[in-house]
């Protein structure tokens, strides 16, 4: 839209009646009615909640009523399964995670303060070319 500057009111009056009676557009289709989301829900699977309580809890007895209360089964029908996690995850190998950097910004005067927390992944492995590049340098 261009905007211009006219020091002559009849001019200006002119131009802004035909600003003014312009078309606008209005929209042809009138909204639908939609039909209603469809939410499908199921319970997770015995692997998934178990993987959700080790989240959650580092407590052995505390996994296993997360766990069956997600599931919405027994505890007694989820404790092997939970058992078998914990062996498998202390059989793994722990990975040294990043170090957390934490960020903080606001006051008490500014309003509520707002805290960041960032980790940084480690370096990707690079693989070394076995041939020199197309253009020859290096």
């Amino acid at each position: 839209m261009r905007v211009l500057h006219c020091n002559n009111r009849e001019a200006r009056a002119m131009l802004s009646r035909m600003m003014m009676s312009r078309p606008v557009k209005k929209p042809t289709d009138k909204p639908r009615n939609l039909p209603p989301i469809r939410v499908r829900k199921e319970p997770p699977t015995v692997s998934e909640a178990v993987a959700a309580a080790q989240d959650l809890a580092d407590d052995i007895e505390q996994q296993v009523e997360i766990a069956a209360g997600l599931i919405g089964l027994p505890p007694d029908e989820v404790r092997p399964h939970v058992l078998q996690a914990a062996k498998a995850q202390a059989a793994k190998p722990k990975t040294e995670r990043a170090p957390e950097r934490i960020i903080s910004t606001g006051s008490g005067l500014r309003g509520p303060r707002t805290v960041i927390v960032e980790r940084r992944a480690g370096r990707p492995l690079v693989e070394r070319r076995t041939r020199p590049p197309l253009d020859g340098r290096r």
